[in-house]
């Protein structure tokens, strides 16, 4: 057997025909010199071999592998010229070569070593190993390194990460560290422990392995002032400290500068990690395969490493619509990025991201060769070389390159640049088999495994997250100790939760994490809240004792008060007096001052306001002239020498100058006019200079007098100067900035002397005006002096009289207050003293509950990190253990802990309930998570409890329910997030959007203030008000650590006793309305009472906390506390009547207790379906319905106790009889029989372990009692027997059974020994259930029969009794929103039925569309379905099972149906054969139903009669004068439709094929008996049966046996005796008869009165049959019976133990099968030969042994090479292993073997029994008597003996046939004349009688009997006679049926023999009789 992979024929075909096809036009595409050359490695071991046919093609070429020298050489030319390049010392070349000798050991010891076994399928190790090592070490640079230690340090380093870093165990990484040891010992010539002297733990001593752990290697030292990754020394880490400090300084620099910062905590082991990340983006090409579960850092430490290298980091954001298309755009991208534009990336890639398969296929490549074959079209690929060249060019502007060496250069550069960080998770097969299909995942990278977090590292986190909070150390030691306990613990508890129940829970250090995070965010908070309450109620209390005793004080207080206030009064009257007379003096005086005042306020306003208008006319001058002034400032002397030295000024310098001199008073010299007139004229420019020359020039303007300007100059300035146009500072500028400057003085004097002549006067009548204002007021200060005097006389009595006042007012108030404070305190005392008390205890309460609190949310917050999957035992157990665990850490905690009790808010929790969550304590605890967890909840929620209660408490917050299969999924969670609604995503699968991931992981960031959040490519607001909740419908649903460790996994699978309490308010609520409506209103009350109670508490408690002072003084406060008590005294009298009233209506509710309590169990005995079958899915709704149905519908009674018993009963049978019609008929009694044991031990009537014993016999080790009754008794039954003894009730039932051993040995002989009586004390001693357990253990095969009975008996007659299938009911079930779903078996076919249904009520025709799924017919099928739900119109979708990836827009279409959108009159029928992937949605809300053959001949019968067409009336009735001829006949065939139904339960003994007969058989041959009936006079029977038997049901059967078979049966029951005979007998017994003619119903009572079991005598057969079938049954039972219960025991052995055992069984079975046969010598010793064809028959035999054998040799050699890691574990050597360990014959084998049912012990006795025969034969010559059994191919040997008597005799071989001769004798010692003897055959069915020499009846329980000798003697075919013989097939084995081969030949029919028979053949053929070569064991 070879592969035969696409690629391959591909190739194939080319060498073959030299061309291909292009697949467009199909024309024919020839390549020309083209050379192929190809690579493989040598097949075996998870490689397969190729085809010869392709092989054949090639030169091949073996190549071998380097020896040790050849290693040697490469390594150390490497080596040693890398040291020169970087000149090291020369003795560093002699380390060069020990480097590679100690490399090369080690890498040869790995290899041996370290194989790669299944668990440890990446222990692969080639030459790339090697040279990563001495790559490693060639990263140093000469300056880091010291010494010759310091390289041998690095080398072991490298080696480390090489070698060490993929190891999985403690035991593979001591077996490193001892080999590196012996190496540095020996290589190295030094010794180990001092050269790792530095990595000594604090011990000292010698060096361990985990010391080496902090042996680190790294350029990471220099990330912080070296940004260049390559520029970095590659050193020694002397220090982890040194480090630490780091990579802490580089994540803050991360977390500042990328918006999702990380929370990470920097220990050991996240250094080496890191370390090893690091080293693999240092290297060239370097890529690195991480391998740990879901939260174990992978990507974290990914990032920070490419931040720490500057290198950019690539991850695909994967959404809902990523394809393969944007997986090839996201590698262009990211391969021009490294490629074209160098820039350095590491491109992380984790599991979750791997939508597709084929993605691993690219990175396959890329990892390879850099590169993803044909992923750039040929414009890209242009762009990319146009890119690269400019690059090339800037290294060698004159180089010319090529576009090949162009692309070859951008690949070298993607691989530069480019890293491949693979994060894979090791659980499941899904990494073997990637490693397996992608070897360069092992080959291309340097893997890194993630263990389990040690111990230092778990503390350490602990230590850095709990050193912020307040505790003692040792408390804090405790804590951290208890968190690893906490950790451990769990993971144990995950291993027996998935032994035990198959439930998936992963521990990851992220569990670890939440942990310590909710500890620490819940201890402050609830300290904090604790403490809060407590210093309230001291306050509280301090408040109340202050004012109590306050009383007394104020009393004597108030005494000694009032005296006083009586004399104080009096002086106050005297007073009062004196000061009236003072007043009026005072008042006089005063008038007079006043007068005096206006005059002297008037003259002053005069004078305020002249220097007003002075200053503002001023205002204009003075700011030029501070300009000109600061204008002059700027000038200095060398200004002024500039313009002096001036020959021949500008016109502008001599203007200014000019005035200048006029305003200094400087006479001009006359001077003759330069115009040539003959006149003098005036010239300034002459004294200009002089004053210029003047050094204190520029002094004397600042100095100059402005007051005092003389008139003639500033006539002249204003009359010459100021209206000249030239005169203007902005022009002289121009020719001088001396000159600007000295105009500009001039130009500000003028203008001050303007203002200052117009101000001058004013000044003069201001300087008046003041005189007299001081004159004035001289006089007014004396008057003033004498009215204060006067004044403060009068102020002095009044402050006396004043303090008089208030001195009595104080002593009124004192007296006042003194009263009312002895009235508040009175109040406060008499209001609040009551609740002294209870505050008191409060306090003391909440003090004991803070001394508890570290160790009661420790435990919380274990319960909210870890415990949310498991169910309720679990977690209990757990909470125990953890409880203990504190108590030994020393840490206290309260004994009886309560998750609820410490997180939980009563009122809150209040509020959950009336909003939907069942009271239990496991349900309040999940809600108590949802509420306290840090991360969104996803609730497994197969029943919809957490649903219904999200939504009904989220209802006010405008809750979203969305699915992802939702159109605008996206859009309302986007709109929700933003505006800070809650979102429920319903309905999830396995997986998770991937898009999801920012959300559940809440990677917010803020952007402009705001905070913000990514999802997808979408920016968006976050409100802090948002809430996510996921739910999903599975029941055992499996999230991979990827999923779990960001969500808060929750089981919310309802309880019994939140169900039993559900179904009790229902059951109030229809029986008592009034009762419940009154407990729900005072459920309400309460909660609001509680409330109220709680906020007024609250109120009176923050009014004491907030008064400052003293209380008695707070009128409010006091007059607050006051109401609050009176409103909180009337709310308690109403809360005492409420809680009185609540608890007369629980008594009351608690009579109805029996009947929720009893329905509870049944709905959990229906939970359990679906492990049976997938498509047993029943809703919680849907059983609240029936539920509620059966109350309405029951029997009514006033008496409680009758009408529990009718509701009880009513509700039962109801319950049983919808869920049977939706169950296969082989677990109908498996339903009533789990219905009935759930409801006995609820009662405790039947013991649990008992119960277990039952189904499984028991778990035991080997027997060593002595079977005291072998004879009889098999060793299975007797070990279980001794097992049974062991049992509570079973005392002394070995040793009584071994004393009545005859007793015992009649019961197991009974025909029924489950209706016979136990020997006695058993039968008096046993309960019923105890009575079966026995049965079980003696007889089996009648447990299906006991337990029938058992039934019938507790529950009654009609829970075995199954309801015929019946359509129209199931509609009447169903509405227009409710598909209804036919669950199809083999066969069953009930689209006829559905059709005729269909017509009947009026939806034939047009209204009536069926469409059968496939590829392709989805759309169709929901057009259809529109259509219909619109028109009202019915739609039938068949094989829904085939159309599994519709199935999810099928639940989608299932759940838009509303009454509001669908029309009344629409249905939806399915068909489907169960399938795992049908939505459990539509299944658990819709009509389910099985029309499969009922079981039993009765159930049979009554189908046939209560369906049509025999129900019709006109059909059952259409044979009007015919009646009797067509009602026994119609009749009779309904008795023969049930018994070739019922035959297929015998198994091959009944059919050797199971056809599909089905109604539709029954109806068309009803139909054609009918017809025939009307048409003859005489009922034509052989017409009649033909049809019936060859074409109708014969129609089916393709094996000739059966159809023998058919038509023998039919002859039974198509005869005339049937019609002629009233009574006409079907059996020998005569119970079943075809009753005389009658009415319908007269037929349909007499099929009622049938027996509900039927004996095999009706169908012709031996009791015997019913054995192996009811054995069979029993086996089926108990397997379905356990999968419905949970596991208690048992588990797997470790992985250890089970290669082990597959070691033992391989070499087992390897020394049982002798050597291969020598085919040469076999020709050789018995050649051809014309006269002896037996010759031939033996080397053909041995042949084909030898090739059976050469495959088992072969697989069994690999599987213990795979299982020592010598191999790869290939995907068959899986199988064949998974085989082995269940003792079945693996497929490998089987697929070349001769067909065997034996187990695989027995099969491999039978292989080396039929070997030896054959080696026998070859060694002593031809046998005497041949063991048929023993030829691999039996026909040529029957061909054999007939060929050698045809030659014998010339006669033609076809002419020839066997006759059969049964010899007296088991084995015969000569041979015949002619023919053979054969022997080793088995009969079944019936005996060989050796006295008669003739078949015979079988003995009981005896099912098959030896045939003795038989002579096979061929003859002419007409000479053979068969007269007296029943022809009997022989098969190979009991399965009867085989398969056409290529020899034309069936795989398992071998010939008939005719074997002699007194009673006719037909007995036989109905007996099912057969011979058989072998039997099953």
């Amino acid at each position: 057997r070879v592969a035969i992979t696409a690629g391959i024929e591909l190739i194939r075909q080319y060498f073959d025909h030299q061309m291909w096809y292009d697949l467009k036009d199909t024309t024919k595409m020839k390549l020309q010199d083209l050379i192929i050359v190809g690579a493989m490695g040598p097949p075996g071991g998870g490689r397969n071999p190729v085809s010869p046919r392709f092989i054949r093609h090639f030169l091949i070429t073996s190549m071998l592998e380097f020896d040790n020298d050849t290693l040697t050489r490469v390594f150390t030319n490497i080596i040693s010229h890398y040291f020169k390049t970087e000149s090291f010392p020369p003795e560093f070349h002699l380390v060069g070569n020990q480097i590679v000798q100690a490399t090369l050991v080690v890498y040869k010891a790995a290899i041996d070593n370290l194989l790669p076994t299944p668990a440890k399928s990446h222990y692969v190790f080639n030459l790339r190993d090697f040279s990563r090592v001495v790559l490693g070490v060639l990263l140093i640079k000469p300056s880091s390194v010291e010494n010759k230690r310091t390289m041998i340090r690095l080398w072991t380093h490298e080696v480390y990460r090489v070698f060490n870093d993929r190891l999985t165990d403690d035991e593979d990484r001591e077996w490193l560290f001892k080999q590196c040891r012996d190496v540095v010992n020996s290589s190295f010539k030094d010794k180990f422990d001092d050269v790792f002297e530095s990595l000594k733990g604090n011990g000292g001593g010698k060096i361990v392995s985990d010391d080496m752990r902090s042996l680190l290697f790294g350029d990471y030292l220099g990330a912080i002032d070296e940004p260049d990754c390559q520029n970095r020394l590659y050193e020694e880490v002397p220090d982890v400290g040194e480090l630490t400090e780091v990579v802490e300084l580089c994540l803050v620099e991360y977390n500042n500068t990328h918006k999702t910062p990380m929370n990470l905590v920097i220990f050991r082991y996240f250094l080496e990690h890191l370390s090893r990340i690091s080293r693999c983006l240092k290297v060239f090409g370097g890529n690195a395969l991480l391998v740990g579960v879901g939260g174990s850092g992978r990507q974290s430490l990914t990032r920070l490493s490419a931040y720490m290298c500057n290198y950019k980091i690539f991850q695909p954001e994967i959404s809902k619509a990523y394809g393969m298309p944007e997986w090839k755009d996201d590698l262009k991208s990211l391969l021009i990025s490294a490629g074209v534009k160098g820039q350095p990336t590491v491109f992380l890639l984790t599991d979750a991201q791997i939508k597709l398969e084929s993605f691993l296929q690219d990175i396959d490549n890329l990892l390879n060769t850099g590169e993803v074959p044909n992923l750039f079209p040929p414009d890209e690929k242009q762009e990319i070389i146009e890119g690269i060249r400019v690059v090339a060019q800037q290294e060698d502007k004159s180089k010319e390159y090529s576009p090949m060496a162009l692309f070859a250069m951008f690949v070298n550069r993607c691989r530069e640049n480019l890293h491949i960080i693979l994060a894979f998770s090791p659980i499941g097969d899904a990494f073997r088999v990637r490693l397996r299909q992608y070897p360069s995942f092992i080959n291309c990278c340097t893997i890194d495994w993630f263990s389990a977090w040690p111990q230092d590292a778990l503390e350490r986190v602990a230590f850095k997250f709990l050193e912020a909070i307040e505790m003692e150390e040792t408390i804090r030691e405790g804590v951290v100790t208890t968190c690893q306990n906490f950790h451990e613990s769990v993971r144990l508890l995950s291993e027996r939760f998935y032994k035990e129940l198959s439930r998936h829970n992963y521990v990851t250090p992220t569990s670890y994490l939440e942990l310590i995070g909710s500890f620490k965010n819940l201890i402050k908070k609830k300290q904090d809240e604790i403490m809060k309450n407590k210093t309230r109620y001291e306050i509280g209390l301090e408040k109340l004792q202050f004012a109590s005793e306050q009383v007394g004080a104020m009393q004597i207080e108030l005494q000694a008060l009032q005296p006083q206030l009586v004399v104080t009064a009096a002086e106050n009257e005297k007073m009062m007096i004196h000061i009236e007379k003072e007043s009026v003096e005072v008042e006089k005086m005063s008038k007079l001052v006043r007068a005096d005042e206006e005059v002297a306020s008037a003259k002053a306003k005069e004078a305020t306001d002249l220097k007003e208008e002075c200053e503002n006319d001023l205002a204009e001058a003075i700011p030029a002239l501070e300009a000109a002034l600061a204008a002059l400032d700027t000038l200095k002397p060398a200004d002024i020498t500039i313009v002096k030295s001036m020959k021949n000024p500008p016109g502008g310098v001599k203007l200014v100058m000019a005035a200048v001199c006029v305003m200094k008073d400087a006479k001009p010299d006359k001077i003759n006019d330069p115009a040539g007139t003959g006149g003098k004229i005036l010239d300034y420019w002459g004294p200009s200079k002089k004053l210029l020359g003047d050094m204190s020039f520029l002094n004397s303007l600042k100095i100059y007098d402005k007051d005092n300007i003389p008139v003639h100059i500033m006539k002249k300035i204003r009359q010459e100067f100021i209206p000249n146009p030239e005169f203007d500072p902005n022009k002289v500028k121009n020719a001088s900035s001396a000159a600007e400057g000295l105009c500009r003085w001039v130009c500000a004097l003028e203008i001050y002397d303007r203002v200052a002549k117009v101000v001058a006067p004013k000044k003069e009548s201001l300087r008046e005006a003041e005189i007299l204002v001081n004159k004035l007021m001289e006089t007014l200060d004396e008057k003033r002096s004498e009215l204060a005097a006067v004044e403060a006389k009068l102020t002095a009595l009044k402050d006396s009289l004043r303090e008089k006042v208030e001195m009595k007012e104080s002593l009124e108030i004192q007296v006042d207050q003194c009263e009312k404070k002895l009235v508040r305190a009175e109040k406060l005392i008499g209001g609040l003293g009551g609740e002294k008390d209870r505050w008191s205890q409060s306090a003391k309460d909440l003090q004991f509950l803070y001394d508890n609190l570290i160790g009661d949310v420790l435990i919380s917050s274990g319960v909210v990190a870890y415990l949310g999957p498991f169910t309720t035992s679990y977690r209990t157990k757990c909470v125990l253990g953890w409880v203990k665990s504190c108590a030994s850490c020393g840490i206290t905690c309260s004994e009886s802990f309560s998750l609820s009790k410490t997180l939980g808010d009563p009122i809150k929790i209040r509020a959950w309930n009336i909003a939907g969550l069942p009271s239990d304590s496991f349900s309040v605890d999940n809600g108590v998570i949802v509420d306290n967890s840090r991360r969104w909840p996803l609730m497994i929620d197969p029943q919809g409890q957490a649903n219904k209660w999200i939504k009904n408490s989220e209802k006010e917050n405008k809750i979203s329910v969305v699915k992802f299969t939702d159109s605008d999924f996206m859009r309302t969670l986007e709109n929700s997030i933003q505006f800070g609604n809650p979102v429920l995503i319903e309905n999830v699968g396995e997986e998770l959007d991937p898009s999801l991931e920012p959300l559940l992981l809440k990677q917010t960031f803020k952007q402009g203030g705001i905070m913000c959040i990514k999802l997808g490519e979408e920016t968006i607001e976050y409100s802090s008000e948002f809430k996510l909740y996921i739910t999903t419908k599975l029941r055992n649903p499996h999230y991979l650590p990827e999923i779990s460790v960001k969500v808060s996994l929750l089981n919310f699978m309802i309880t019994p006793e939140g169900l039993e309490d559900q179904l009790l308010g229902i059951v109030v609520a229809k029986e008592r309305p009034e009762l419940e409506e009154e407990r729900n209103a005072l459920i309400i009350q309460s909660a609001a009472n509680k409330k109220s109670l709680k906020e007024i508490e609250d109120q009176i408690l923050e009014t004491l906390s907030s008064s400052e002072g003293n209380i008695l003084e707070d009128e409010s406060a006091i007059q607050v506390l006051n109401n609050a008590k009176v409103l909180s005294n009337e709310i308690e009298k109403k809360q005492v009547v409420a809680e009185e009233t609540e608890k007369m209506i629980a008594l009351s509710r608690e009579g109805y207790r029996t009947i929720a309590k009893h329905s509870s169990v049944l709905y959990f005995s229906i939970a359990d379906l679906p492990n049976i079958d997938p498509m047993y899915q029943y809703s919680l709704a849907w059983f609240i319905n029936l539920y509620i149905m059966s109350i309405e519908q029951s029997n009514k009674s006033k008496i409680l106790e009758k009408r529990l018993r009718y509701l009880t009963d009513h509700f039962s049978y109801s319950l049983y009889k919808n869920v049977c019609r939706s169950l296969f008929e082989k677990d109908k009694l498996l339903f009533s029989f789990l219905l009935c044991s759930n409801l006995l031990k609820d009662r405790q009537e039947i013991n649990h372990d008992q119960f277990i014993f039952f189904l499984t016999g028991g778990i035991g080790l080997e027997n060593n009692l002595k079977n005291p009754a072998q004879e009889w008794l098999s060793e299975k039954s007797w070990d279980e027997l001794c097992r049974m003894s062991d049992l509570a009730g079973f005392g002394g039932f070995r040793k009584s059974f071994q004393a009545n051993i005859a007793d015992w040995k009649r019961y197991y002989d009974a025909k029924e020994p489950q209706k016979i009586k136990l020997p006695e004390p058993w039968h008096s001693k046993l309960s019923d259930f105890q009575k079966m357990t026995c049965l079980r253990c003696i007889r089996p095969d009648k447990v299906v029969q006991a337990v029938t009975n058992f039934v019938e008996e507790k529950l009654g007659r009609h829970f075995i009794e199954p309801p015929p299938f019946n359509i129209a009911t199931c509609y009447q079930d169903s509405n227009a929103t409710m598909p209804l779903i036919f669950v199809l078996s083999p066969g069953a076919d009930p689209m006829a039925g559905l059709l005729k249904f269909a017509e009947d009520k009026g939806f034939g025709g047009d209204k009536f569309n069926a469409i059968s799924l496939g590829q392709g017919q989805g759309p169709i099928a929901r057009k259809m379905i529109e259509k219909a739900a619109e028109d009202g119109s019915w739609v039938a979708l068949q094989n829904v099972h085939l159309a599994v990836s519709w199935m999810p827009q099928l639940e989608k279409i299932c759940e838009d149906f509303s009454p509001d959108t669908v029309s009344n009159s629409f249905r939806l029928w399915l068909t489907s054969y169960p399938s795992p992937k049908f939505p459990v949605t539509v299944l658990q809300n819709s009509v389910k139903m099985t029309n499969e053959p009922p079981t039993g001949l009765k159930a049979n019968l009554l189908q046939s009669f209560t369906t049509d067409p025999v129900s019709d009336t006109k059909f059952f009735d259409g044979c009007p004068e015919k009646e009797p001829h067509f009602e026994k006949l119609l009749f009779s065939l309904c008795f023969f439709h049930a018994i070739v139904q019922e035959r297929k339960k015998f198994g091959p003994i009944g059919w050797n094929i199971a056809y599909g007969f089905n109604d539709s058989d029954l109806r068309i041959s009803l139909q054609q008996l009918q017809i025939f009936v009307n048409a003859y006079s005489h009922v034509p029977l052989n017409a009649v049966t033909y049809l019936t038997g060859e074409c109708n049901y014969g129609g089916r059967v393709t094996d000739d046996w059966d159809r023998r078979c058919i038509t023998t049966i039919l002859r039974v029951y198509y005869n005339h005796e049937v019609v002629d005979d009233n009574k006409y007998k079907f059996s020998p017994s005569g119970v079943y008869y075809a009753p005389p003619s009658g009415t319908y119903d007269s037929y349909v009572a007499f099929i009622k009165n049938l027996p509900s079991t039927q004996l095999p005598e009706v169908f012709g057969m031996h009791d015997n049959v019913d054995i192996s079938r009811e054995l069979q049954g029993t086996k089926l039972l108990f397997e379905d019976l356990l999968v419905t219960q949970a596991q208690t025991g048992g588990g797997g052995t470790g992985g250890s133990s089970t290669e082990q055992k597959l070691n033992e069984i391989g070499s087992d079975i390897l020394t049982k099968i002798p050597a291969s046969f020598d085919i040469e010598d076999a020709v050789e010793k018995y050649p051809v030969k014309y006269e002896e064809s037996m010759n031939t028959v033996l080397v053909q035999e041995m042949e084909r042994f030898n090739r059976l054998c050469d495959v088992i040799r072969s697989s069994l050699f690999n599987l213990q090479k795979a299982i020592k890691g010598l191999v790869v574990m290939s995907d068959s050597l899986e199988k064949v292993a998974s085989s082995l360990l269940v003792g079945k014959v693996p497929e490998l084998w089987s697929a070349s073997s001769y067909p065997s049912l034996k187990p695989l012990g027995s099969y491999v006795n039978d292989l080396v029994a039929r070997l030896k025969f054959l080696s026998n034969w070859f060694e002593h010559d031809k046998p005497n008597c041949f063991w048929i059994s023993a030829f691999y191919f039996n026909q040529a040997f029957l061909t054999g003996v007939k060929q050698n008597y045809a030659r014998k005799y010339t006669i033609p071989i076809d002419k020839l046939d066997l006759d059969f001769e049964m010899l007296p004798c088991d084995d015969i010692d000569t041979a015949p004349e002619d023919g053979a003897y054969i022997k080793g055959l088995y009969v079944e069915g019936a005996r060989w009688d050796d006295k008669k020499m003739s078949l015979a009846e079988s003995f009981p329980k005896a099912l098959y009997d030896t045939m003795p000798v038989i002579w096979l003697k061929p003859n002419i075919k007409v000479d053979i006679s068969t007269e007296g013989k029943y022809v009997s097939p022989v098969y190979k084995t009991s399965a009867r049926q085989g398969q056409l081969s290529t020899t034309g030949h069936s795989t398992n029919f071998v010939l008939a023999i005719n074997v002699p028979t007194i009673k006719p053949q037909k007995h036989w053929v109905l007996r099912g009789t057969c011979l058989l070569c072998s039997l099953d064991d």
